[in-house]
């Protein structure tokens, strides 16, 4: 059974939609005046820098930071372990080519180099001694050939008289038999001993061109050695300036270790460091754009590393001027690559809320218009001077080029004069 609504419980119900209402005619109140507000902010025209939107050509680029660096430096490493007995420059000397930059104890190494050419000496004597043994034996061998070769000669004469005696009855068949077997006899004796010069001949020169062998050997490294000695004199390649020296008496170095460091500080190169996406957009000889310490420099890409090493890739940039004063090892750079040239499209100014392609909310002024405008603005490729518009934009109007904070949140801006 339905109760009857009293008299009290109605008020208190009325006076709850009241408060219910109010608070939202307060909330659609402050929202109005909030909307209001943001859409008519004012702002003085002379407070503001504008960026005129136009249409041209937008040179890409491809973005990269780099380092500066000598265009010429060498690590000078020691050729032997060693220890250090002299030094002649410091960090920061010029020296000219052949200076001499520290000495190294050498005793050690010019002690095997003598023991070297003493046993040089010997393999040398050696096949001095070869070459006259198997001149002797040879000799002896041709004699022995020449005394058989006349014995066999003789016998093969008697042979002959043997027979024309035993044909006259003079003589007897077992005469005959015995001197040819005489004769056979010593033409095998002649055969073996032809065969044995051949052999020895053979061998002889085979025990020579051993030996000839061995020095030869022998000789490649004394002039390894010779040459390691030579480069243990630790000179300037050329004119440079020492950035780094082993400059502690006495320090052992062990060989290929680093002692010394040559550079031409008059002339600078920039080693850039490349997303790996953009490899094949990269190629040696494309024109690039050096931002240092607020001065521009060009440049070309002087060479490109075939391989990646953590996302990145090595690029070596050519600077065209490279001894500009602004130049110093170590200096960050900012890199732009060309990257292909977009012809005849609407464009920005390159400035600096510019991060890449994407969506931009910047503010717009439309020719003769009196107030800005906030928009939606694609942006696609940039170059070292302008951005392309992809969409968003049209000749004619401008951006504002100026920190936009002040506003940033009303979707029109009044221009007072």
């Amino acid at each position: 059974m339905d109760r009857e609504i009293t008299p009290q419980e109605r008020r208190k119900a009325l006076r709850k939609q009241i408060i219910i209402y109010g608070c939202v005619a307060l909330a659609a109140a402050g929202l109005l005046l909030v909307v209001f507000n943001m859409a008519r902010d004012s702002v003085n025209v002379a407070d503001l820098k504008f960026a005129a939107v136009d249409r041209g050509d937008v040179d890409a680029t491809i973005p990269a930071s780099g380092t500066v660096a000598p265009a010429f430096e060498e690590v000078i490493n020691s050729p032997i372990s060693s220890k250090v007995v002299e030094v002649y420059h410091r960090a920061g000397d010029v020296v000219e080519a052949g200076t001499p930059l520290l000495r190294l104890d050498l005793d050690a190494a010019r002690t095997d180099y003598d023991s070297q050419l003493d046993k040089l000496a010997m393999l040398r004597l050696q096949l001095d001694q070869l070459r006259a043994n198997n001149r002797t034996r040879l000799s002896e061998l041709k004699k022995q050939i020449e005394v058989s070769r006349m014995k066999l000669r003789r016998q093969e004469a008697e042979l002959k008289n043997e027979r024309y005696l035993d044909s006259i009855g003079s003589g007897t068949t077992d005469r005959v038999r015995e001197v040819e077997l005489a004769c056979n006899s010593q033409k095998l004796e002649l055969e073996q001993l032809e065969e044995q010069l051949t052999n020895e001949t053979d061998v002889k020169k085979a025990d020579e061109q051993l030996k000839l062998l061995e020095i030869e050997i022998m000789e490649k490294e004394l002039g390894q050695l010779g040459r390691t000695l030579g480069d243990a004199e630790i000179r300037a390649p050329r004119r440079a300036t020492v950035t780094t020296i082993a400059d502690r008496l006495g320090a052992t170095v062990s060989a290929g270790q680093q002692v010394a460091t040559v550079a031409d500080l008059g002339h600078y190169r920039v080693d850039a460091q490349v997303a790996e996406s953009y490899a094949p957009d990269l190629k040696a000889g494309s024109r690039v754009w050096l931002k240092i310490s607020r001065q521009t420099l060009e440049g070309l890409v002087g060479a490109v590393s075939p391989t990646a090493r953590s996302g990145m890739l090595d690029v070596r940039v050519t600077i065209l001027n490279d001894s500009a004063t602004v130049l110093r090892p170590g200096v960050k750079a900012e890199v732009k690559i060309s990257n292909g040239l977009r012809a005849d499209v609407v464009r920005v100014p390159n400035l600096s809320f510019y991060t890449g392609p994407g969506t931009y909310q910047l503010y717009v002024r439309r020719p003769g218009a009196g107030e800005l405008e906030r928009r939606n603005v694609q942006l696609g490729a940039a170059g070292y001077d302008y951005v392309e518009v992809v969409s968003g934009l049209n000749t004619g109007e401008q951006i504002v080029a100026s920190d936009t904070k002040r506003f940033e949140n009303a979707l029109n801006v009044k221009l007072k004069e």
